[in-house]
């Protein structure tokens, strides 16, 4: 099982960036992605169900951000828009096999990580 998340760095307050999770070797049921801001809890911010297309946006990142899937590549995409310094934070993607919305997957957390890509939103 493998996560890979690409696609951070150094935006400007209002800009855009656009995250990448190729993930491989297992059949996700939900797909996502989490953040940790230093000294703050990890927490889910998208999630996403590809068998069905629901989604799941926490609060601070509706409207904002868009979660995306490549069906034919296997790859979830997170389109930053109007990014703020609090969203400052290492991004995680992460899967489950589990059945389950995509809001009880992003609060509870998934079985399979990949390692993070660090976003800065700073002028």
């Amino acid at each position: 099982v493998q996560l890979q998340a690409s696609g951070g760095g150094l935006v400007q307050p209002g800009g855009s960036l656009r995250l990448s999770c190729a993930a491989s070797g297992f059949t996700p049921y939900t797909i996502g992605w989490f953040r940790q801001a230093p000294g703050k809890e990890r927490e889910g911010i998208s999630c996403f169900n590809p068998s069905d297309g629901s989604a799941y946006y926490e609060a601070s990142v509706k409207g904002r951000f868009t979660i995306s899937r490549d069906n034919f590549r296997n790859i979830v995409y997170l389109q930053m828009n109007s990014l703020k310094p609090e969203d400052t934070a290492v991004y995680y993607c992460a899967g489950d096999t589990k059945e389950g919305s995509p809001k009880i997957r992003c609060v509870h957390g998934m079985d399979y990580w990949g390692k993070g890509t660090l976003v800065t939103v700073s002028s």
